[in-house]
């Protein structure tokens, strides 16, 4: 069992080398690795006070992360954040919902389907771009609001 201060800063180090943990995290990876609680609390209350530990900073670099580059809906930006060990209430309050960045993000990733997929969509594979944008984090409104854009003649019940 590994149980010193040093080793177990030295190992949160080297974790936070590789890319931001939430509190939750670290705490869970120092106490697989067999450092006792107290030490681990230590560790964490050290990383604080020298502010390379911060859940709100960690939730707004995920955020941007989920948002911007996997354009993920508001629904699965925040399970990501939970995913990642952020609090609910920090989640809550890096996450704003903003229904035209979701729009645009929306619109964006059915540009990116439609490259693959072609001009001509049939009914199944309408089907599966819902599905898709669903598992997103996309509201059903949403996702009718953008396919009607792209077809105003046709009717989407799904």
């Amino acid at each position: 069992m590994t149980g010193s201060d040093d080793e177990a800063r030295k190992y949160a180090f080297k974790l936070l080398g590789y890319r931001g943990r939430s509190e939750s995290e670290l705490r869970e990876r120092l106490s697989k690795k067999g450092f006792p609680d107290e030490v681990g609390n230590r560790t964490i209350d050290f990383l604080k006070k020298a502010r390379y530990l911060d859940d709100e900073a960690l939730a707004d670099d995920l955020k941007r992360q989920a948002v911007e580059n996997r354009l993920l809906g508001f629904r699965a930006a925040k399970a990501y954040l939970l995913r990642k060990g952020i609090p609910a209430g920090i989640a809550e309050s890096a996450l704003t919902y903003d229904e035209e960045l979701e729009l645009q993000n929306l619109k964006k990733l059915l540009d990116k389907k439609l490259g693959s997929m072609g001009n001509y969509l049939s009914e199944k594979e309408i089907n599966r771009l819902f599905g898709f944008f669903a598992r997103r984090g996309y509201s059903y409104s949403l996702i009718k609001k953008t396919l009607k854009d792209m077809k105003p003649d046709e009717e989407f019940d799904i």
